[in-house]
């Protein structure tokens, strides 16, 4: 016997499954917390409590700053992406086993 909330999902994720497959509704779910992580990373490195990383990053060559921003640019795209694609599969499974508890109550009823 399905629950309501578990109904309600049934409903909600077969209308909803495949706009949550899209680009941007991805943006939304995963760049919160990637943003937050760059964030934390870059303050953890310019607050200077490590002074030999402040003269590495800042004297010995300004291609190091380009390279630093180019990690947090693709760590930012990978948690998005994967943050948003973990959450999707979730979601398909548990539908999906939902879908066949739901199959299983009906054909052992009749």
């Amino acid at each position: 016997m399905l629950t309501k909330e578990e109904e309600d999902f049934i409903g909600y994720w077969a209308h909803h499954r495949l706009q949550k497959r899209k680009v941007i509704k991805q943006l939304a779910v995963g760049l919160p917390m990637a943003m937050a992580l760059v964030v934390g990373i870059s303050l953890n490195l310019f607050s200077g409590w490590y002074t030999r990383a402040q003269m590495v990053l800042f004297r010995e060559s300004a291609s190091l700053v380009i390279v630093l921003l180019i990690a947090a640019l693709a760590m930012i795209i990978f948690m998005v992406v994967f943050s948003s694609r973990h959450r999707w599969d979730l979601n398909e499974q548990r539908y999906k086993e939902l879908l066949q508890q739901q199959r299983n109550e009906t054909t052992s009823t009749t």
